[in-house]
């Protein structure tokens, strides 16, 4: 129940613009394309928490034309293929490059027609449905590979950041669910978003579930996985267990969060620094978007208003020692969170042809942004 409100509240159904998206799919149309080899170098690094910040070459040989021919369907019709100008980021897209992918190296398995008109079906919802905090690129010589990009909620202590996640398409699919890897650069972001990658919860059959949160091969989409994954994995109270002691929980769910607002800010510098491919656009368009409200924001939690909360709901923790040692971590974090945004505010004026400002009166600009916020409003009243 919980999830189809999400699909609801998300808009699920509701038609996107045809410009944005690109062209309509023809389900009915058949290419006929060759057979191609792929060599992909694939690699993978790994961001140390701790710090500021080899490859195997894979041969693949498609197997069904049928499939070939399918999937050419899509890419001849939305393959425009990637715009990457500032103003036309698309949130669903056919892409080359997969060789920094978490699963590049792994085989895709034969093929069969009935497990790429699946990913087609796939491909065709994404394409239509998907809300425009979610963005996913797909791979025309690897069908059986994904990514996305999610935002994160407002409300939240992940809120105006942004989450990959990488997917592969088991041979099986959709008789069982895909396999999925987080970006996390090290950094446990919640009791579901492992640092290793690890993503536990019961649409992946990586925790236990029943009923609609387990995954179903007639029921279950990857645009239910992509929304799940926003609103319920990336939500307000990623620690809050209720019960008895509620009060309790709640005061450990409100410090959990200032914690996680600063993994969340180091998740920010791990993007910018590192981008994805295919994504590097929307990262420096989103985080210059975001900048003013990030840096905001960053100011009234260290000044005491609740992690996740309006900047101007005036809500205030009452203040103790976790809050000081909060206080300090984030001070820090934000300082070089500015910085790498003052850099990226160069990265986006680039894009959009315009000329930039130095580089010392960017960064200068962005501090007084940062503390720019009225704090004594904030220190008036606690809870």
């Amino acid at each position: 129940m919980v999830l189809k409100k999400l699909l609801q509240l998300f808009g699920v159904a509701k038609k996107k613009d045809s410009k944005k998206k690109g062209k309509s799919i023809d389900p009915l149309w058949q290419g006929v394309v060759p057979q191609p080899t792929v060599n992909v170098l694939a690699s993978n690094s790994f961001l140390d928490p701790c710090s500021s910040g080899a490859g195997t070459v894979l041969s693949l040989q498609n197997h069904e034309p049928e499939c070939s021919s399918i999937i050419s369907t899509m890419i001849n019709t939305i393959h425009g293929s990637e715009n990457d100008d500032y103003e036309l980021f698309r949130n669903f897209d056919v892409v080359q490059d997969f060789s920094d992918h978490h699963y590049a190296k792994t085989s895709p398995g034969k093929s069969t027609k009935d497990w790429a008109k699946t990913i087609q079906n796939e491909w065709k919802l994404l394409q239509r449905d998907l809300p425009d905090s979610i963005y996913v690129r797909v791979y025309e010589d690897r069908i059986d590979l994904m990514r996305a990009a999610i935002v994160g909620p407002a409300g939240t202590p992940y809120h105006d950041g942004l989450f990959f996640f990488d997917f592969h398409f088991p041979p099986a699919y959709p008789r069982c669910p895909p396999k999925v890897h987080y970006h996390s650069g090290g950094l446990h972001l919640n009791p579901i978003l492992f640092g290793s990658g690890y993503v536990c919860l019961s649409l992946f059959s990586t925790w236990w579930g029943s009923g609609y949160d387990r995954w179903s091969k007639s029921n279950s989409t990857m645009l239910q996985v992509l929304v799940s994954l926003q609103g319920l994995v990336l939500n307000d109270k990623p620690l809050f267990t209720g019960g008895r002691n509620f009060l309790e929980n709640e005061k450990n769910s409100l410090a959990y969060n200032q914690t996680v607002f600063v993994l969340s800010c180091k998740t920010m510098m791990y993007s910018l620094q590192k981008p994805p491919k295919h994504f590097e656009t929307i990262i420096v368009s989103h985080f210059h978007e975001r900048e003013q409200a990030i840096l905001e924001a960053c100011g009234a939690y260290a000044s005491g208003m609740i992690v996740g909360s309006s900047v101007r709901d005036g809500r205030t923790y009452v203040r103790n020692k976790c809050f000081a040692r909060f206080k300090k971590s984030l001070e820090a974090q934000t300082e070089h969170l500015a910085k790498e945004l003052a850099a990226n505010r160069v990265r986006a004026l680039e894009l959009k042809g315009e000329v930039p400002a130095t580089d010392g009166i960017v960064a200068t600009t962005v501090n007084k942004r940062s503390t720019s916020f009225n704090q004594d409003s904030l220190l008036s009243e606690d809870i």
